[in-house]
Formats: C-alpha cells, sequence, structure tokens
C-alpha cells in the first residue's frame, strides 16, 4: 500500500487554527476536505493516509475519526490528547475507533523542556499502555528534551514529524544534524519524509537546498523507519502535492524497490498499524 503518512483537513466554519497567527497564513486560511485532497492522492497512486489533527481539540479529533469509518482513504488518525490530564486513560476509551496516535504541538510550548515534565512522561506511559503513537512536533530547540523522551520510554513508537524543522532557508546543518544522528540510535522512533520545503525559502527554494537534509534522515533511520508525508495543505505555502512527491522521489532515487516502498508506505503501515487496512 502506497501511504501518505501526514497531512491535514480543517473546518474553519467549526472552530479556528490558532497556529494561523498572522499574514504568512492567508493563502490556506480557508477549510480543507477530504474532496479537496482525493484527486491528489489519486494522481499519485497513494491508497492510504494518515490524517493528523492541527488543533488541541477532542472534538477535532472525533470528527477526524469520523472520516475512517467511511469508505475512502483515511486508515488511521494521529489525533490530539491532554497528556497531562490524570484521566487520560478514560478521555482515550471515550474516542471513537480509528485512532492510531496522539500530537501535541510541542513546538508552541514556552518551557523547551516540555516533553520532560514528569506529568507528560506519565502520560506519554498511558499512550505506550493504549498501543497508540506518539508523533512529535517540535523544532530544534526541543530536541535535547525529546530525545530524553523517547529514551525513558522505550515501549512507545515514537514517530518525528518534519525532520524536527531544520532551518533550511538559513543553510543551518548544525546542531540540527548531530541531534538527528543521535536520535537516530533509538529503535523506538522513526521519521517523517515530510514538511521540509516549508522550512525552505517558500518562493525561492531548489532541490539541492533541501535534498540533503532528506538524505541525512534516510542515512540516519534507514528506509525501514522513514515514511512520507506530504504535510498538505501546509505544503502548499511553497510547493504543490506534486512537487512534494517528486522532492520524496529524488531523495529516495538511489534506494532499491523495496527500500523505496518501505519509505512510500512499509514503514507507516507497520509503525501506524494500517499495513492491512
Amino acid at each position: 500500500m502506497r501511504i501518505d503518512a501526514h497531512h491535514h483537513l480543517w473546518d474553519l466554519t467549526r472552530r479556528e487554527q490558532p497556529w494561523m497567527d498572522g499574514p504568512w497564513a492567508d493563502p490556506i486560511r480557508r477549510s480543507y476536505a477530504l474532496t479537496d485532497l482525493t484527486p491528489h492522492l489519486t494522481a499519485h497512486g497513494v491508497d492510504g493516509t494518515v490524517l493528523v489533527q492541527s488543533s488541541s481539540s477532542y472534538e477535532e479529533t472525533a470528527e477526524l475519526l469520523a472520516l475512517t469509518a467511511a469508505e475512502g482513504p483515511v486508515r488511521g488518525v494521529v489525533g490530539w490528547a491532554d497528556l497531562t490530564d490524570p484521566a487520560l486513560t478514560e478521555a482515550l476509551a471515550a474516542l471513537p475507533a480509528g485512532l492510531v496516535g496522539i500530537r501535541h504541538q510541542v513546538q508552541d510550548e514556552p518551557d523547551p523542556d516540555w516533553l520532560t515534565r514528569p506529568d507528560v512522561l506519565r502520560g506519554l506511559g498511558v499512550l505506550a499502555d493504549a498501543g497508540l503513537v506518539y508523533d512529535l512536533l517540535v523544532t530544534p530547540r526541543e530536541l535535547a528534551a525529546a530525545h530524553t523522551a523517547v529514551r525513558a520510554l522505550p515501549q512507545l513508537a515514537f514517530v518525528l514529524d518534519h525532520a524536527a524543522k531544520p532551518a533550511v532557508a538559513q543553510g543551518d546543518w548544525q546542531p540540527w544534524a548531530d541531534a538527528i544522528s543521535g536520535l537516530g540510535r533509538l529503535p523506538n522512533l522513526s521519521c517523517k519524509l515530510s514538511g521540509l520545503v516549508t522550512e525552505a525559502d517558500w518562493d525561492a527554494w531548489r532541490p539541492q537546498q533541501i535534498l540533503p537534509y532528506a538524505r541525512h534522515v534516510l542515512d540516519v533511520f534507514g528506509p525501514d523507519r522513514v515514511m512520507f508525508g506530504s504535510d498538505w495543505p501546509v505544503c502548499t505555502l511553497a510547493a504543490g502535492y506534486e512537487d512534494v512527491v517528486a522532492l520524496a522521489e529524488s531523495a529516495t532515487g538511489q534506494l532499491g524497490a523495496a527500500e523505496r516502498s518501505a519509505v512510500f508506505g512499509g514503514t507507516a503501515g507497520r509503525v501506524y498499524g494500517i499495513g492491512g487496512s
């Protein structure tokens, strides 16, 4: 199965998206439905998708989960839950079927060590007990804390979103590259090949500026722990769906067929438990 492991949908008539905090977001400041995405999936032979939360809302998570019950490409949802909630087990149990993971906008927390707080680590342990995955939405600022959390919970499968958002536009390589190398040594962590175009110059990026970051991820994690994600529609701030696919195909061009198959579906299927769907 060919899988897009990371995309979003939102309905601005239901709720605002607080992260759209300036004019930079105007090009995507509208609602996006599954019908807007499916032509892109069909054009690129994508069979299934992982739909990822975009706001800190149980209500949004339940709405996204409803899409897994219908016939269509959404095979699983990475939703939101309050990791610090003492009743987290019950909150997760109250959600509809289709939940494969949880994510929180850690990058927006004032404390760069938020992931290492005792209440957060306890919540991550609850996710492990529930058989869920945790998606790490972090920037280089939070990578040290992410490393600590992943090491502290070897029983929990983590997925690093957007390769931790390296500063591609500035050409920054270190300390991001060494931090990624360290994370790659942790066997319970996988990484998404996603979100890199929006870390580059939106109007003037070139593949040769982004490919070194993508290839470092592939070298460090190996294809069996890397999964393609479009980050649509956020990616459209800098590139079309077809451009993101082409970039990922270029990054994996030197891999064998089985390795490319892992990046474009096998890894996501295994990690999120959706491969047989």
